[in-house]
């Protein structure tokens, strides 16, 4: 866990700020831990992070483009060597938080992660944005980005008790939060509207920057995230209904490819309804694949399962990981894997 005096740190490194730039992963709790720090300061630019799984150098146009005073980079593990040479050159201070098991061995930055504590925990991103920040109108964004997250927080009951209509009774863990109720259906808004084009995510950002309430992106019929989250959700359930029929044995695999990659937001659901299997969802574009997984101590079989298969990379929490490879190596990933869990 981080410490009150690295919360009061993070609180006034974030103050000082007057141009800060948000470099956050491309998925919801990277979105709602932006969210949370840039509209408690009320400036910044704020960017998702495409590349996997490692910030990489292609981000420093950013820097060349918005100038910023300080960055901050939110809920990623790797920081390539290309972009931290560019910011130690330019003397731009680098705020790092992130909350997976890594030890970057890296000077001069400053870097909050709760793993690498006296007392290790693994909380979301948004939960510690939330600790320093904790607007009371913002209670809802730092909910949305715990159970995205598979966190249920300790602030439960406060939203339950806020937002009542939005929460339902017998919720016992974040993801019965994040299929079974308003708040989470506001989640998957989130997570499908950033699988849109570059200039709707940035449209997406400017709106949920100055929104004053949750209902405000349930009950507009013509909103656009409302109407993106329709649209995709759509082809989401088609390919779900797909996916679940591959859950005969211990490993469900199942691959597809398309338009657009949802393997993360599959893989999530299939998990909750199917808790015991191991689920691989490997999404295919072109010559590479990228493999969604989760199941109990999913990390050490994703370890394990890509080791001297080249070019592929991998990595995440204990039990929720994803890798990247080559179209070619996928029949050997998933071998591996049936065998490892045999």
């Amino acid at each position: 866990m981080l410490f009150e005096e690295q919360i009061k740190d993070l609180r006034t490194l974030l103050e000082k700020s007057q141009k800060p730039l948000f470099l956050f992963d491309n998925d919801t709790d990277g979105l709602c831990s932006f969210l949370l720090l840039r509209r408690y300061i009320d400036r910044g630019y704020g960017v998702a992070i495409k590349s996997f799984p490692e910030l990489d150098a292609s981000y420093t146009r950013k820097i060349d483009e918005l100038k910023p005073d300080v960055i901050f980079v939110l809920d990623k593990p790797i920081i390539s060597q290309g972009f931290l040479d560019e910011v130690r050159k330019l003397n731009i201070p680098l705020i790092w938080i992130d909350h997976h098991d890594v030890n970057p061995d890296i000077d001069g930055i400053h870097y909050f992660n709760p793993m690498r504590t006296e007392k290790p925990s693994s909380e979301p991103a948004t939960y510690w944005a939330w600790q320093v920040t904790k607007r009371k109108e913002d209670l809802w964004i730092a909910m949305i980005g715990c159970i995205s997250d598979s966190y249920l927080p300790d602030f439960t009951k406060e939203f339950q008790e806020a937002y009542p209509e939005l929460w339902a009774e017998n919720i016992k863990t974040a993801f019965d939060g994040l299929y079974n109720t308003e708040i989470g259906k506001i989640s998957r808004i989130f997570a499908f509207g950033l699988k849109d084009r570059t200039g709707n995510v940035t449209k997406m950002i400017r709106f949920l920057s100055r929104v004053k309430s949750p209902y405000e992106v349930l009950e507009d019929s013509g909103n656009f995230l409302k109407m993106r989250y329709e649209r995709i959700n759509r082809k989401y359930q088609k390919i779900l209904e797909r996916a679940k029929k591959f859950a005969k044995n211990k490993l469900l695999y199942f691959q597809y490819s398309g338009e657009l990659s949802l393997s993360a937001d599959i893989s999530n659901e299939l998990s909750y309804t199917y808790p015991d299997k191991i689920i691989v969802v490997a999404y295919i574009k072109g010559t590479k694949a990228n493999v969604s997984l989760r199941g109990k101590n999913v990390r050490e079989l994703t370890l394990k399962a890509i080791e001297n298969l080249e070019g592929a990379t991998g990595g995440g929490h204990m039990d929720a990981t994803g890798a990247k490879m080559s179209v070619e190596q996928l029949p050997v990933f998933k071998e591996r894997l049936e065998s490892l869990i045999k």
